[in-house]
C-alpha cells in the first residue's frame, strides 16, 4: 500500500506527518513478514508533499522520506495584491497535485493541514482515493474546515473537534515523541529543593514571552532562592535576556535553544509556554503543570482555544498575551510557590489529554479506508 501524505508549514503540521509515516512504514516489516509466509509478496511505501518554502522543506529531506513540492500560498487572513497573487497560483496548485497522483498509485492520502494540503487532499478526492484529515487543534484551520465535508475520515485532538464534525470524526490525539512520556520516569530534577521552572517561547523564543520575564526579574529576584529558571530564549534575545538575569543576580540557565526538551519537561516542575497543538501534545504527554500564554495572532485565536480545553479541566493555566504584565506573570509563578500542591493536580489532569498511541490510531485509520477503497 502506497500513502500520500499532504501538508505542513508549521512544526504543529509536519511533526505529525514524519510521525505517522514513520508508523505507516514501520507496521510494513511485520506485514511483509506474514505475507512472505504465505508466499506472497507485500510492502509499503509513503510520499510527503509539501512547499519548497514552508518548515517541511527543511525537515523532512533529513529523515530520507521521500518529499515532493508543489506551488501554493495562503489565502486565508491577506488581502490586496498578494491575496490576488496567491490566487494565481491556484492553477499551477491544481496541475501539480494532478501530476503527483498521475505519477503514483495511492490507497490512501492523509492531509495534515497547511497550505499544500488543500490542493492535494482535493485532487485526491477528484480521483476517488480514501482520504483523512488531521486535525491537532481545537479551532479547525480554513483547510480542513473546506475539506472536511468531502473526505472520508477525520482524525482530531480534542473531543469537542470531533463532535462538531460528527461520525465520521474520531479522537486520536497528537502524535508526539516517546521521550515525552517516558523522560520524567529517570530524569533527575537540577535543583531538587527548589521549583525548577523552564521557559521555552518555541525554538525561535517569543519575544513577548522573553519581555516580560525580563521586567518581572526584579520582583522574581526577591524569592530568587526558591527557584531555578531554565529559559530558551531565541537567537535574537538570547543576550538581552542572559544580562537581564545576570543584573537582577538571578542564577539561571539561559540558552537560545534546547535541543534535548523532553529530557527539560521532565525536569521542570513548571512550564511557561506558548500554546500551539504539538507544545499542548507534549505537555500532556510529559504531565506537567503549565502556564500558557497563547500567541496572540495566531488564526482564530486557536492556541488561546487550546489552552482553554486544558484550563477548562483544571489541566492548566491560561495567560493570555494582552494580560502579561510582570505582576501577573510574577503572582502566577508565586502561587505555585505558595501553593506547590497543585503543581501535581494540574500534571496529574493534563496528562489525561495524553494520546500514547496517537500515531498508530491515526494509521489504522489509513489503513481501514484503504481497505474499504480496495474493495469497493
Amino acid at each position: 500500500m502506497k500513502l500520500l501524505i499532504a501538508g505542513g508549514g508549521t512544526g504543529g503540521h509536519v511533526f505529525p506527518a514524519i510521525a505517522i509515516a514513520r508508523e505507516w512504514l514501520r507496521r510494513a516489516s511485520s506485514a511483509t513478514e506474514a505475507n512472505e509466509a504465505q508466499g506472497n509478496k507485500g510492502s509499503r511505501e509513503v510520499l510527503l508533499v509539501g512547499t519548497k518554502i514552508g518548515l517541511e522543506s527543511k525537515l523532512v529531506p533529513p529523515t530520507g522520506l521521500p518529499f515532493e513540492t508543489i506551488r501554493v500560498a495562503g489565502l486565508k487572513g491577506i488581502g490586496g495584491a498578494k491575496l490576488l497573487r496567491n490566487l494565481a497560483t491556484l492553477p499551477a496548485s491544481a496541475w501539480d497535485s494532478q501530476r503527483i497522483l498521475s505519477r503514483h498509485h495511492f490507497d490512501a492520502a492523509l492531509g495534515v493541514g497547511g497550505y499544500a494540503s488543500g490542493p492535494m487532499i482535493a485532487a485526491a478526492i477528484s480521483r476517488r482515493v480514501p482520504t483523512l484529515i488531521f486535525e491537532p487543534n481545537v479551532v479547525p484551520g480554513f483547510t480542513n474546515r473546506v475539506l472536511a465535508p468531502f473526505v472520508t475520515r477525520i482524525a482530531t485532538a480534542f473531543p469537542g473537534t470531533a463532535a462538531h464534525w460528527g461520525a465520521k470524526a474520531k479522537v486520536t490525539g497528537v502524535p508526539v515523541r516517546r521521550e515525552f512520556f517516558t523522560a520524567s520516569s529517570h530524569a533527575a530534577k537540577i535543583a531538587p529543593l527548589k521549583l525548577n521552572l523552564l521557559i521555552t517561547g518555541g525554538s525561535r523564543g517569543a519575544s513577548p514571552i522573553n519581555n516580560a520575564v525580563i521586567r518581572a526579574l526584579p520582583a522574581i529576584a526577591a524569592r530568587k532562592n526558591e527557584l531555578f529558571i531554565v529559559h530558551q530564549t531565541g537567537e535574537r534575545d538570547y543576550n538581552d535576556v542572559r544580562s537581564a538575569y545576570a543584573n537582577a543576580e538571578i542564577h539561571a540557565e539561559v540558552r537560545p535553544f534546547i535541543e534535548n526538551m523532553a529530557e527539560r519537561f521532565a525536569q521542570a516542575d513548571l512550564i511557561v509556554c506558548r500554546a500551539g497543538a504539538i507544545t499542548v501534545a507534549e505537555i500532556s504527554a510529559a504531565g506537567r503543570a503549565a502556564i500558557f500564554i497563547p500567541f496572540a495572532a495566531a488564526t482564530d485565536a486557536h492556541q488561546f482555544k487550546n489552552a482553554q480545553a486544558l484550563a477548562d479541566s483544571g489541566a492548566a493555566r491560561v495567560l493570555p498575551q494582552n494580560e502579561l504584565t510582570p505582576e501577573r506573570l510574577t503572582s502566577e509563578i508565586f502561587g505555585f510557590l505558595d501553593q506547590p500542591y497543585q503543581l501535581d493536580e494540574i500534571g496529574s489532569r493534563a496528562r489525561t489529554f495524553a494520546h500514547p498511541r496517537a500515531a498508530e490510531e491515526i494509521v489504522g485509520l489509513l489503513e481501514e479506508i484503504a481497505k474499504k477503497g480496495a474493495r469497493s
